[in-house]
C-alpha cells in the first residue's frame, strides 16, 4: 500500500514529495552537482516512485523477484534517458510527448470476454472497495455510487456484485475529468480502464490515464472514439 493512498496524497502530490527528499539528499552527497541537474533526478525518482505504486500486487512481486539486477537496470534506464535527452536536445526539441518508438509495435488489448476471465489484480493495478475509498480518501459511498451510476469513475465487478475501484483514476479524492466521456465510447468497465492505462496506438503511445491527469481530455476523448470504432 503506497504512502499516497494511505494519507489521501494525490499521485502528483507523491512525487513530488519523493522528489524533494531526492534532491535534499542528493545535495547533501555531492554540493558540487548542478542545482538543475538535482532537480531532475529528483523528478526521475519521483515518478518512478508514484509509477511503481500503481501496479498490479503481481507486477510489484515480479520487481521484487529481481532484486539484484535492479541497479543494472536503472544503469542502463539512465543511459537510454540520456541518450533520448541529447537526441532531443540535438534535434532543437525539448518538450516532445513521451511516445514509444515508431518502430514499436503495439500490441492489441485483449478483448473484453479474455478480461472477464482474468484477475483483477493482474492487470488493473490498484484497486480498492467503497470501505477503503471511504477511510482513507474520504470519498462518501454516497458520492461513490452516485459516480458510479453517472459513469464518472470505473467500477471493475469482482464476484457476485461487489465492485472495486482502480485507485490510479482519482486525484484528490476525486475522478478524473473525462472518464465517463471515455467509458461511454468504449463501454464496458473493463476494456475502458484497460485501454486507459496503457500505451495507446491512438495517442502515438501515450497513457491515456496520464494525460487525463494533465486534463488533455479531449485529445483523450478523440482518440477512444477511434478506438471505440476500431
Amino acid at each position: 500500500m503506497s504512502r499516497f493512498q494511505t494519507t489521501g496524497l494525490g499521485q502528483d502530490e507523491f512525487a513530488e514529495m519523493v522528489a524533494e527528499d531526492v534532491e535534499r539528499a542528493l545535495a547533501h552527497y555531492d554540493e558540487a552537482i548542478n542545482q538543475s541537474t538535482v532537480v531532475s533526478v529528483g523528478k526521475i525518482a519521483g515518478s518512478i516512485a508514484s509509477a511503481v505504486t500503481l501496479l498490479s500486487p503481481k507486477h510489484q512481486r515480479a520487481i521484487d523477484a529481481i532484486h539484484a539486477d535492479l541497479p543494472g537496470l536503472a544503469s542502463k534506464f539512465v543511459r537510454a534517458l540520456a541518450a533520448e535527452a541529447a537526441r532531443r536536445s540535438e534535434a532543437g526539441v525539448t518538450d516532445m510527448p513521451t511516445a514509444l518508438p515508431a518502430d514499436e509495435t503495439l500490441a492489441a488489448p485483449p478483448r473484453s470476454d479474455d478480461l472477464e476471465s482474468m484477475l483483477i489484480e493482474d492487470w488493473a493495478g490498484r484497486v480498492a472497495g467503497s470501505t477503503y475509498l471511504e477511510e482513507n480518501l474520504r470519498i462518501a459511498r454516497s458520492t461513490l455510487h452516485r459516480w458510479q451510476r453517472r459513469g464518472d469513475v470505473i467500477a471493475l465487478r469482482k464476484g457476485g456484485r461487489k465492485h472495486v475501484f482502480p485507485l490510479a483514476q482519482f486525484v484528490d479524492g476525486r475522478p478524473v475529468a473525462g472518464i465517463s466521456d471515455v467509458q461511454s465510447l468504449i463501454g464496458n468497465p473493463r476494456l475502458t480502464w484497460l485501454w486507459l492505462t496503457r500505451p495507446a496506438a491512438q495517442l502515438d503511445g501515450r497513457i491515456p490515464i496520464d494525460l487525463l491527469r494533465q486534463d488533455q481530455i479531449e485529445e483523450v476523448v478523440e482518440a477512444a472514439r477511434a478506438f471505440a470504432s476500431s
